[in-house]
Formats: structure tokens, sequence, C-alpha cells
């Protein structure tokens, strides 16, 4: 596999970055807790979404209810992506992200208290997520090589993936286990994110002050929304916000599809864990090959056209080959979550405009994809086939295709007048 490339520190007028990177920190005591804390946040950033699609289909829960916590995700990871932007200024990224992990703690236990607890912990669990995804690009740029950037965006999915799989597939057991009891089967979240917070202690010692008030992404937020970087800003939002979109539907959906195409509920469950699997797979191979280039619009391509043929496969034969289809789509999803870090990292100039960009990019992307879980729910319902939602599907990775045009590579650079003579 080819080196990825270092990151460019310069934006295209040649001038220097104004926040460049910290140096190394040295030492391999702390190079391993800065890499376990990473490991251990991102193992946990997913858990909580993928606990219900499991226990969808044995535990009871309404069609209401999980229509509200599909959508619960999405939308407050939306409505709060800028809350990252003040914790950045007047925390720094170790400390926003530390208090972040608390917040997933606290509100995966709230979870456990009942169908209230659940729908207030959901809300809880997505403010920190929020927080998390969009300070993690800048992170991994501030505190990583340029030239691990891929590797390590890589391994922030599949310890994503990994994470959520593995909870998830202890959902079903878990609940036979206890009787039947969702709220210890929901429970099982608790212990990710005590880790998490655990491992992400140490780098408050390594913390920085915040970015002094009235400098930072603040106004580098509002700029990417107009000049030249608005069209770089609306690809992003447009290819990230359909991306997710498929995502949170299918996590929500995915079991549902398959019982009514006739397939054992217990059997359902499992193949979500399966999707989330290739979620991880997917997550980690994406930013690794799409980082080592300065183009990422084939990558981009190829995650819209595995996921094409796992909602082919669900269209044509679903209970033939669930398990293909599950994986094919984690693989295709994952991918196309996952690689929108990189493409923050590479279209950012500095450290600012990376947190400016992802920050833009997920308030409006995830408020796009909060219309994805009650929109296949109506669908659905008008039509009580799962055929038209997956139609659906299709359209929106069209759209994509077309979206994610300039979001995958730099803008040439136009020489001056005096150059082309």
């Amino acid at each position: 596999m080819p080196a990825p490339v270092p990151v460019p520190v310069t934006d295209p007028s040649g001038a220097a970055d104004p926040a460049p990177p910290r140096p190394a920190r040295k030492g391999a005591a702390s190079a391993a807790l800065l890499v376990t804390g990473f490991v251990l946040l991102s193992l946990n950033t997913r858990v909580a979404f993928g606990q219900l699609g499991p226990l969808a289909p044995v535990a009871g829960f309404g069609t209401g209810t999980l229509t509200l916590l599909g959508l619960l995700p999405p939308l407050c990871m939306g409505l709060f992506a800028p809350l990252a932007a003040t914790a950045r200024r007047r925390l720094g990224e170790e400390r926003g992200l530390f208090w972040a992990s608390a917040l997933l703690l606290a509100g995966a236990v709230v979870r456990i208290l009942g169908l209230p607890g659940l729908f207030a912990g959901t809300v809880l669990v997505s403010i920190a997520t929020a927080v998390v995804n969009v300070l993690i690009p800048v992170f991994v740029r501030s505190r990583f090589d340029p030239r691990r950037v891929g590797v390590m965006m890589g391994v922030y999915a599949l310890s994503m993936g990994a994470g959520s799989a593995l909870v998830a597939a202890l959902m079903v057991p878990v609940w036979e286990a206890s009787g039947h009891s969702w709220r210890t089967a929901i429970g099982l979240a608790v212990v990710p994110a005590a880790l998490a917070a655990l491992g992400m202690a140490p780098q408050l010692r390594y913390a920085e002050r915040g970015v002094e008030r009235g400098t930072g992404p603040a106004p580098v937020r509002a700029g990417v929304l107009g000049g030249g970087d608005r069209g770089l800003a609306g690809s992003l939002i447009a290819f990230f916000g359909l991306q997710t979109l498929l995502f949170y539907t299918t996590l929500a959906w995915l079991p549902a599809i398959l019982v009514d195409a006739g397939v054992a509920e217990g059997t359902a469950g499992g193949m979500q864990s399966l999707f989330i699997l290739g979620v991880a797979i997917g997550g980690f191979l994406t930013p690794v090959l799409a980082a080592a280039r300065a183009d990422q619009r084939p990558h981009l391509f190829a995650v819209l056209l595995i996921c094409a043929l796992g909602y082919a496969g669900l269209l044509a034969a679903p209970a033939s080959a669930p398990a293909l289809w599950a994986l094919v789509l984690g693989i295709g999803l994952g991918g196309g979550q996952a690689v929108a870090g990189v493409l923050y990292v590479k279209r950012g100039r500095d450290h600012d405009h990376v947190a400016a960009l992802s920050t833009v990019a997920q308030t409006g992307g995830y408020l796009i994809a909060a219309a994805g879980p009650v929109t296949a729910s109506v669908l659905h319902a008008v039509t009580d086939t799962w055929t038209v939602p997956l139609l659906a599907f299709v359209g929106v990775l069209l759209l994509s295709t077309v979206a994610s045009l300039r979001a995958g590579h730099d803008r040439p650079v136009r020489p001056a007048a005096a150059d082309r003579g």
C-alpha cells in the first residue's frame, strides 16, 4: 500500500498555517496512552445507536418509539454540532473530548431508567457524540503525524464499528438471559462509556488552553459558507448528509426489512451485528486508501457503488442471502461515513479551517439525515412494503454521487495573470 502523503499545511496562496501542528509528545508511554484513549473513545462513539435494532423485533418496542429513537441521534447531532466549536475555543480538543466522553457515560446510565430515560439518555449521548464527531478530525491532525491521518481516521471508524458490533451482538442473548429485560441489555453500553472516559483522562495533562475568545473556528465557520469555500461546504454537507441519512435509516430499519421478507426475528437481529461489523471494515479501509491520494473521488464512487449493490440485493432477494447484503451495506455505508473525516482534513488549510468544515458539514448533514428514519417509516406505512423505501435509498445514492464531486478533490490553483503571460 502506498504511503499516505502528508497533509498540506499551507493555503493555496502559500500563507503559513496560523496554527501549526503541536510538537509530537515524546515517550512510548505517552504515545501508548494517546492511542489507547483514542481507541477507547472511538469504541464507545456509536454503541448506543446500534442497540435498538437487534432488540426491536423481540422487545416489543412500538413503531412510534423506534421511529423517534431513530430520529433523535441525527437530529440532536445536527443541532448540537456547533457546540463543538465553543468547546474547542474554551477548552481545547483534549478537554472537549474528555467532557464529551463523560456526557456519553451519563447518557448511557440515564438510558437504563425506563422508557423516558431511554429518550432522555439518547439525547445526551447524541449531544456528546456531536462534539466528538467534530473534534476528532482536528484532534487527529494536531496530535498525530500528518502521514498517519488516514490510518488514524480508519482506526477511529474501525473501533466505532467493532464496539457497536460487539454490543449489538450481545443484545438479544443478554435480553434472554436477564428474563427479557431490555433495560439490562441497554445497560451494557455503560461499560464502554466508562472505559472511554477513563481512557481520555490522561490526555488532560496535555490539554492546552482553547483558542482565544473572538478568534478560531467561529469566524472561519462563517467564512466557509461564502466566497470560494461555498461550493466546497455545500458539497461536504450534501455528501455527508445523504450518506448519514442512509446509514441511520438502515441502522434503524434493517432488521424490520428482513423480518418482513421472511427472515426469522433472531436471525434478523444477528444481521444487524453483521451490518455493523461491515461498517467497521469499510470504515477502516476507506480512509486509509483515500488519504493516500490527492483526489478522493474514485473512493467516493466505489463506496456509493458498494451501497447500491447492497440495496439491490435487499430489493431482489432479501431472504436468500441476508448476511451478504448486511455485510455489503455495512462496508459501503461505513466507508461513506468514515471518509468524510478525511475530506475535512484534506480540504482544510489549517486546524481552524478543518474544524470549521467539520462543524458546518456535520451541522447541515445530520439535519438532512434526521429526515431518513421518519421518511422510511412513513413510506412503509403508506405502501405496506419496503420496496418503495429501498428504491428511495437508491435514488439518494444517485444524488450523493453528484454531491461528492466537489468534496472529493482540491480545487486547482489558478496561476496569476503575470504567470499566464
